[in-house]
């Protein structure tokens, strides 16, 4: 080697050790001379900047510098204009005007009759059980329900026959003080239940000899013990204190319940524009030391897709995370769609390698009664980790593996006496009727009415569907007048119809009726919307200038469900 580059090493060499020096003599000076709690404030600044700087330059991985750009000014743009909206200057416009969408959705919402009696508190004498019965009756017939049994409206009644809800009001009759806190004194409902596990555990697939799982009040609780479970298990195993959860978009609001609940991040993943799919290299590039969760949906709520959950549990598996299959909606459709003679069908079970947690709600399309669903897991271990043990309190030894203490045994009684009578024959010629009308709602749609556009490709039992030419929420209200209702959908604009049993049979008439509302808001496309219909309400949600008033209404919307309507602050003498 030459001798000016040894020189060269050398005096670099020798550079380093001096810097070394000169930075311990600083370091030494610094902790001898800084007083303690300026060095705790340098700390608290030094890591403060640590973690706002690690933060943006994660930001810029995941979304790249002008998608980065783009987040930034939306959300500035809606911090300053929910500051704007909230200011002395503007407050009282605004209050104004909520306060009148707030009303009118309490007058739709709360109604009522001068023949009904009110009770605001309670009677001084109580009421003959015919009177109560009498009053029963009269709520049903004068504050009539939407009309749910001609298949009227979208989810909520998943079966709705007469037979069934007989079976169900047996079960409930003969369990209805039946409370699943207390095994000892009700043990045919623990037996029950845990029958009820089991059977939806085979549905699917979990492993025989260490599946496990519980059943909570429904598809909301399950997300919120599976992420529970999640959490719990990180910190115990990872130390991790900041846990994050990488969800699609499309994912159910129970995740954002979660995080708020539990004190979680949720990074949310864009989809791929063509499947509706959640987008797997985006879900790779969310992945730091502080993920606990991955989520994927069989299929998802708004457009009835289901993720690609065999390229997620790859990716689990890589990086050694759990998967969270979020089943509620596709419950007892995706498990018996293979048996009800469907091919070339994605797994979205726990044949999955990398699969630690599915949900599955028994009261959607297993039609028990509502307030019944299934949180499954791979393991025990995992498990135990959405458990609440407390061995120190005064009261006794207290432990509860959900979210409630005491449970209703009815419910779950009512689900066991459902599947039993069901039968797996019986829901696979369920799956067969519900998912046979969905397709077949699919198909009219994409060969007679071109103005909608069928979102993905979805398979199940809910199809999605937007519009390039109409007005969608439009589109919702006038069928709504008509008496048919479908679910609103945003970013993108967008209805769904979730098939069940009573819409099964009348799918033709919902193809009429779509076209036939379709042809007439064409021809009037001249119209204004209804200024506080669906489009006015979810346009306030979608703008960035009214950001912070879709919230004012939501809370509006929630108080109006425990509001006495006019004249029921009176008992009835």
């Amino acid at each position: 080697m030459p001798i000016h580059l040894l020189r060269e090493e050398g005096d670099f060499a020798q550079f380093m050790i001096l810097t070394i020096n000169e930075l311990k003599i600083a370091i030494h000076g610094y902790l001898r001379n800084t007083p303690w709690y300026n060095m705790l404030k340098d700390y608290l600044f030094v890591i403060f900047c640590y973690k706002l700087i690690s933060n943006f330059f994660y930001l810029l991985k995941v979304y790249g510098p002008v998608r980065l750009a783009v987040r930034t000014y939306e959300h500035s743009s809606r911090r300053l204009f929910r500051w704007l909206l909230d200011s002395p200057f503007l407050r009282g416009t605004v209050e104004k005007e909520v306060t009148k969408v707030k009303q009118s959705i309490e007058d739709e919402l709360i109604r009522s009759d001068s023949q009904l009696m009110n009770f605001p508190q309670l009677p001084s004498n109580g009421i003959p059980q015919d009177d109560v019965i009498e009053e029963l009756n009269k709520l049903n017939d004068l504050i009539p329900h939407t009309q749910w049994k001609e298949g009227k409206v979208s989810g909520a009644v998943y079966h709705g026959g007469d037979d069934l809800i007989h079976l169900q009001t047996i079960a409930y009759e003969k369990y209805c003080v039946a409370n699943q806190l207390h095994p000892d004194v009700f043990p045919a409902v623990r037996k029950m239940e845990s029958e009820v596990v089991s059977m939806v555990l085979r549905m699917f697939n979990a492993p025989s000899d260490t599946g496990c799982g519980t059943t909570t009040s429904g598809g909301t609780e399950s997300l919120l013990l599976a992420c529970l479970s999640a959490k719990m298990y990180a910190l115990h195993h990872r130390g991790i204190t900041e846990p994050e959860i990488i969800a699609p978009v499309t994912a159910h609001a129970g995740f954002d319940k979660a995080a708020y609940y539990f004190g979680m991040k949720l990074r949310h993943v864009e989809l791929d524009p063509t499947t509706y799919q959640v987008d797997l290299g985006k879900v790779k590039k969310f992945i730091n030391k502080n993920t606990i969760l991955l989520v994927g949906s069989a299929p998802n709520f708004p457009h009835g897709i289901a993720d690609d959950i065999e390229g997620l549990g790859k990716i689990a598996q890589k990086y050694k995370l759990p998967l969270h299959v979020d089943s509620c909606l596709g419950s007892f459709i995706v498990s018996f769609m293979e048996k009800a003679g469907y091919k070339n069908l994605p797994l979205l079970d726990f044949r999955v390698p990398g699969v630690t947690s599915i949900s599955c709600d028994t009261h959607k399309y297993g039609f028990a009664p509502k307030g019944s669903s299934v949180i499954m897991y791979r393991n025990s271990d995992l498990r135990m980790h959405q458990y609440y043990v407390n061995p120190a309190w005064t009261g006794g030894l207290y432990g509860s593996p959900t979210l409630a203490g005491s449970r209703p045994g009815a419910i779950v009684v009512g689900c066991w006496a459902t599947m039993v009578n069901m039968g797996e024959n019986g829901y696979i010629e369920s799956c067969q009727e519900i998912v046979g009308a969905a397709m077949k709602f699919k198909k009219y749609i994409q060969e007679n009415i071109p103005d909608l556009n069928i979102m993905g490709n979805p398979r199940y039992s809910v199809i999605s569907f937007s519009s390039k030419t109409l007005n969608i929420h439009e589109l919702s209200d006038r069928l709504s007048k008509k008496g048919w209702h479908f679910n609103a959908l945003q970013k993108p604009v967008a209805l769904h119809m979730a098939f069940t049993r009573l819409s099964a049979h009348v799918v033709d008439e919902i193809c009429d009726i779509l076209r036939t509302t379709v042809q007439e808001l064409k021809s009037e496309s001249n119209s204004k919307p209804s200024p506080d219909g669906t489009s006015a309400l979810y346009g306030v949600a979608g703008s960035v200038k009214t950001a912070g008033v879709a919230d004012k209404l939501i809370v509006g919307f929630l108080d109006a469900l425990y509001k006495l309507g006019p004249g029921e602050d009176t008992a009835t003498k």
